[in-house]
């Protein structure tokens, strides 16, 4: 299992140092050897493409992806057109994660429709692999999208386009993960719910489709703390990341697991007890770690300094557990 970084809304930081500091962060991660860095689309937050663009100016060997962008607010012209600029710019080390999202930010926020959201997630997957063909010309016609549309933005000769995962919760999308995309990137998935519900289907949809194996990128909160404030650990990823309460999605991915909310996902404990809870995502079939982590501490200066702890011990387990 690769290690790898997950961010998050950068809450903690003034919008006017953002960008800087998603370039510092970026470099950071390389420097401790981690093997990937994904950035969320968080609503009303900085774009995750154009993270991921200056992201990959600042570094020159780390994996970087997004978790997720959602495809409803990109026609899928549009995203290829801004996802193989982005790979051009992060020189062939960018993989697009994407997902149907969910229908409190697609219907409630947004106020696009959301339906059928696998048949679109096919339908989209259809346009954006012909985009990533390289032929100069896209040219798919299919339930969703008419597309006439040239397309001149990488040469494949010298860049390969990136590699698509999807955030692939319930058999149909598994389906679509494993047979049109190079896997899945996970949220709110515990070890039971990877290895019998996930991988299996993964698998068994690549292997019809005669792909590689895929890769399960699963996002999995971690805090360094000791044995006795593990319960306040996951009460506080509770509050902060807990929703699944908000989404069918999610609630259905739990019912295929042990785990109740994002509390009972999260790798939390002294160094000992996150390696256990590691391996075990390792052993479920979890290719890559995407480790979001959750400071800890009651005011600024004591967060920082929980934050330098935790990722400077999973530094310690790059780039495989």
């Amino acid at each position: 299992m690769r290690i790898g970084t997950m961010i998050g809304s950068d809450r903690d930081r003034p919008a006017r140092d953002r960008a800087a500091n998603l370039a510092a962060d970026a470099r950071q991660a390389e420097e401790l050897g981690f093997t990937s860095m994904w950035v969320p689309q968080v609503p009303g937050y900085f774009d995750a493409l154009t993270a991921v663009t200056l992201m990959g100016q600042a570094t020159s060997r780390i994996e970087l992806g997004t978790a997720v962008v959602p495809i409803q607010t990109r026609h899928p012209v549009a995203m290829a057109q801004q996802v193989l600029s982005t790979q051009a710019a992060c020189g062939g080390r960018f993989t697009l994660g994407l997902g149907p999202s969910h229908h409190w930010i697609v219907t409630e926020q947004l106020g696009l429709p959301y339906e059928r959201p696998a048949r679109l997630v096919r339908d989209y997957l259809e346009v954006l692999n012909a985009a990533f063909a390289g032929a100069g010309r896209v040219d798919v016609e299919n339930d969703s999208y008419r597309v006439h549309s040239p397309l001149d933005v990488l040469d494949p000769a010298a860049t390969a386009p990136p590699s698509i995962l999807l955030a692939a919760l319930a058999p149909v999308m598994l389906g679509l993960a494993g047979g049109q995309a190079s896997g899945t990137i996970l949220w709110m998935a515990d070890e039971r719910a990877i290895a019998d519900h996930v991988a299996p289907r993964l698998a068994k949809a690549a292997e019809a489709a005669g792909r590689p194996a895929p890769r399960i990128v699963a996002g999995v909160p971690v805090a360094l703390c000791a044995p006795g404030e593990v319960d306040a650990a996951r009460e506080h990823a509770e509050q902060t990341l807990g929703h699944a309460e908000l989404s069918p999605n999610y609630l259905r991915l739990l019912e295929q697991g042990d785990a109740r909310g994002i509390g009972d996902v999260m790798a939390a404990g002294d160094e000992a007890a996150i390696l256990d809870r590691l391996r075990r995502y390792r052993d479920a079939g979890v290719t890559d770690l995407g480790a979001r982590v959750i400071p800890l501490g009651a005011d600024l200066a004591a967060r920082v300094e929980s934050r330098r702890r935790t990722t400077e011990f999973l530094a310690t387990l790059c780039p495989m557990l």
